[in-house]
């Protein structure tokens, strides 16, 4: 018997060596579709996410879990009307092993719902829809960010445990902005808090003013809200222009001072935001990180690009794993899910059903950085509503 084990063994050492061997002697890159927003309201998101990705390459010595990495991208433009197109375009015609994308939520369910039909492992580097994690979930679908009703949900208890009772929320009618403030009632209400108005408008509409006078005339203790890159920079100094900063204090979800300090200026300072990431985490990991990334792409790093870099650490310990062949998704998975990933933001678990296991920061912003405070919520789990995996 222990002979018969040993051969055993021994065969199977033989065929991952000989796995490892086939990858080297051909060449075969590993195929990395990033599909991102490259233009529009999210195009520097999506610059910092392959930022982040590629800077966790470079680290490995230009292989992730022994392979090559050959990219293929796609701006998805942040629209969901073309987002199935243009993941079966890297799914089937361009034949990708692994997706990584993408900000937008409405866009990251299409990806997630060919990345379920097909079985291409898919890595969220930034979308919070809740669904992807949640009644969409799969074996070979995994998110290095955030569910959006975690940082929603974070504030939410900041806020009751604050004493505030009576909050406003305004933020874009889709699924980001929708789920992130249902997380926020969620965690308000149940501490005590009453939400007296919900005002939303479509994305990627910027006009405020409007919505501004309705939160003057309701006159609630203060504003909870949801914006992302340039729709946050607007936001911020309207809600400023407009006067309410000085008699309605605006909190958030980090996303709204996140990547978009510079652009918003004096009229950001003082506001709370939550997000699993801040300035000033002081840890070895993130101080390295941070200078590595500074040295490279002459940046500060900011949440999108933790997250891209995150999204290559994913990738590879599951390659690490399986020996860099990417069909062995059983395998691939159980890694990742064993794992605890080093990140800047601290170490993180995945729950199963792959979204991130984190503490949410609440962070203030002080001249261009969003300091930390506190943690608003210790090791928060999402969820995962749904998730039948």
């Amino acid at each position: 018997m222990k002979s018969i084990l040993f051969r055993t063994t021994l065969i199977a050492a033989a065929a991952a060596l000989l796995s490892t061997a086939a990858f080297a002697q051909t060449g075969a890159k590993l195929k990395v579709g990033l599909m991102l927003p490259y233009t529009g309201t999210y195009a520097s998101l999506g610059n910092a996410i392959e930022n982040g990705f590629k800077l966790y390459l470079t680290e490995q010595g230009g292989k992730i879990g022994g392979r090559e990495i050959e990219f293929v991208k796609v701006d998805d433009e942040s629209d969901p009307s073309k987002a199935t197109d243009n993941v079966n375009k890297l799914v089937k015609r361009d034949n990708v092993d692994v997706l990584i994308g993408t900000v937008h939520s409405g866009v990251a369910m299409a990806m997630a719902k060919v990345a379920k039909e097909s079985g291409t492992i898919l890595i969220v580097p930034n979308a919070g829809a809740d669904a992807v994690t949640g009644a969409m979930c799969a074996p070979n679908i995994f998110r290095s960010s955030f569910s959006n009703w975690q940082p929603g949900y974070a504030m939410g208890e900041v806020m009751a445990k604050k004493g505030i009772k009576k909050v406003a929320t305004i933020t874009w009618k889709y699924a980001a902005g929708d789920e992130t403030v249902r997380g926020f009632k969620e965690a308000f209400e149940k501490g005590g808090g009453t939400v007296v108005k919900e005002l939303n408008l479509p994305f990627p509409n910027v006009e405020f003013q409007a919505l501004l006078t309705d939160i003057a005339a309701a006159k609630p203790d203060a504003v909870f809200t949801f914006f992302a890159g340039g729709g946050a920079v607007k936001f911020v100094k309207d809600y400023a222009a407009a006067g309410l900063k000085k008699s309605i204090p605006l909190y958030g979800s980090g996303f709204l001072t996140d990547g978009t300090l510079d652009a918003q200026g004096a009229d950001a300072d003082g506001l709370f935001t939550a997000l699993h990431y801040a300035d000033g985490l002081d840890t070895p990991k993130d101080k390295s990180f941070r200078l590595a990334y500074a040295k490279a792409y002459k940046l500060q790093p900011d949440v999108y690009a933790v997250q891209g870099y995150d999204a290559a650490q994913i990738l590879g310990i599951g390659l690490k794993a399986v020996n860099g062949d990417v069909s062995k998704k059983a395998e691939f998975a159980k890694a990742v899910e064993a794992a605890k990933i080093d990140s800047p933001r601290g170490a993180f678990s995945l729950s199963k059903a792959h979204n991130p296991v984190q503490d949410i920061y609440l962070r203030q912003v002080t001249g261009k950085e969003n300091k930390l405070v506190g943690v608003a919520s210790k090791a928060l789990t999402d969820p995962a509503r749904g998730c039948k995996m």
